[in-house]
Protein backbone atom coordinates (compact mmCIF):
# COMPACT_ATOMS: atom_id res chain seq x y z
CA UNK A 1 0.00 0.00 0.00
CA UNK A 2 3.16 2.26 1.08
CA UNK A 3 4.41 1.93 -2.22
CA UNK A 4 1.37 2.77 -4.21
CA UNK A 5 1.75 5.98 -2.92
CA UNK A 6 5.50 6.33 -2.73
CA UNK A 7 6.26 5.51 -6.22
CA UNK A 8 4.51 8.33 -7.96
CA UNK A 9 5.86 10.45 -5.75
CA UNK A 10 9.39 9.33 -6.21
CA UNK A 11 8.66 9.37 -9.89
CA UNK A 12 7.60 13.11 -9.69
CA UNK A 13 10.85 13.66 -7.69
CA UNK A 14 12.70 12.28 -10.05
CA UNK A 15 11.55 13.94 -13.23
CA UNK A 16 11.99 17.45 -11.41
CA UNK A 17 15.58 16.22 -10.40
CA UNK A 18 15.92 15.83 -14.28
CA UNK A 19 14.31 18.63 -15.63
CA UNK A 20 16.01 21.32 -13.91
CA UNK A 21 19.44 21.00 -14.23
CA UNK A 22 20.97 24.11 -14.68
CA UNK A 23 23.05 25.57 -12.62
CA UNK A 24 22.29 28.02 -10.06
CA UNK A 25 24.57 29.95 -7.27
CA UNK A 26 22.91 30.62 -3.96
CA UNK A 27 25.21 32.87 -1.41
CA UNK A 28 24.99 34.24 1.83
CA UNK A 29 24.39 37.44 1.37
CA UNK A 30 26.43 39.28 4.69
CA UNK A 31 29.18 36.92 3.28
CA UNK A 32 31.14 36.13 0.91
CA UNK A 33 30.37 32.52 0.80
CA UNK A 34 28.51 30.77 -2.33
CA UNK A 35 27.62 27.47 -3.92
CA UNK A 36 27.29 26.89 -7.38
CA UNK A 37 24.73 23.65 -7.54
CA UNK A 38 22.02 22.31 -9.80
CA UNK A 39 19.10 24.29 -9.49
CA UNK A 40 16.91 21.11 -8.85
CA UNK A 41 19.34 19.68 -5.74
CA UNK A 42 19.02 23.49 -4.34
CA UNK A 43 15.24 23.46 -4.32
CA UNK A 44 15.17 19.71 -2.84
CA UNK A 45 17.35 20.97 0.41
CA UNK A 46 15.40 24.09 0.58
CA UNK A 47 12.37 21.60 0.62
CA UNK A 48 14.04 19.29 3.17
CA UNK A 49 15.53 22.13 5.30
CA UNK A 50 11.52 23.67 5.80
CA UNK A 51 10.40 20.21 6.53
CA UNK A 52 12.63 19.55 8.61
CA UNK A 53 12.26 23.01 10.56
CA UNK A 54 8.23 22.79 10.75
CA UNK A 55 8.57 19.41 12.48
CA UNK A 56 10.56 20.55 14.98
CA UNK A 57 8.30 23.55 15.56
CA UNK A 58 5.26 21.04 15.71
CA UNK A 59 7.17 18.64 18.14
CA UNK A 60 8.06 21.38 20.61
CA UNK A 61 4.72 22.90 20.40
CA UNK A 62 3.39 19.46 21.22
CA UNK A 63 5.52 19.08 24.29
CA UNK A 64 3.40 20.80 26.55
CA UNK A 65 0.21 19.49 25.89
CA UNK A 66 1.99 16.00 26.56
CA UNK A 67 3.11 17.07 29.66
CA UNK A 68 -0.64 18.20 30.72
CA UNK A 69 -1.84 14.49 29.04
CA UNK A 70 0.20 12.73 31.73
CA UNK A 71 -0.76 15.10 34.44
CA UNK A 72 -4.45 14.41 33.30
CA UNK A 73 -4.02 10.35 33.20
CA UNK A 74 -1.61 10.99 36.60
CA UNK A 75 -4.78 12.21 38.44
CA UNK A 76 -7.36 9.89 36.50
CA UNK A 77 -5.52 7.06 37.99
CA UNK A 78 -5.53 8.50 41.88
CA UNK A 79 -9.38 9.21 41.71
CA UNK A 80 -10.05 5.67 40.28
CA UNK A 81 -7.93 4.18 43.37
CA UNK A 82 -9.85 6.27 45.80
CA UNK A 83 -13.19 5.45 44.10
CA UNK A 84 -12.11 1.92 44.40
CA UNK A 85 -11.59 2.34 48.29
CA UNK A 86 -14.59 4.17 48.57
CA UNK A 87 -16.78 1.17 47.13
CA UNK A 88 -14.30 -1.22 49.29
CA UNK A 89 -15.74 1.00 52.60
CA UNK A 90 -19.62 0.82 50.90
CA UNK A 91 -20.35 -2.58 52.40
CA UNK A 92 -19.15 -1.78 55.70
CA UNK A 93 -20.67 1.20 56.27
CA UNK A 94 -24.04 -0.34 55.10
CA UNK A 95 -24.32 -2.70 57.52
CA UNK A 96 -23.68 -0.44 60.42
CA UNK A 97 -26.48 1.53 62.26
CA UNK A 98 -29.54 3.01 60.77
CA UNK A 99 -29.32 6.69 60.80
CA UNK A 100 -32.05 8.56 62.56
Amino acid sequence: MRLLILAPFLLLLVLFALSNTAPARVGLWPTAWSLQAPLSLIVLIGMALAFLVGALLVWVSELAQRRRARRAEQTVRALEGQVQELKARLPQAALGPPVG
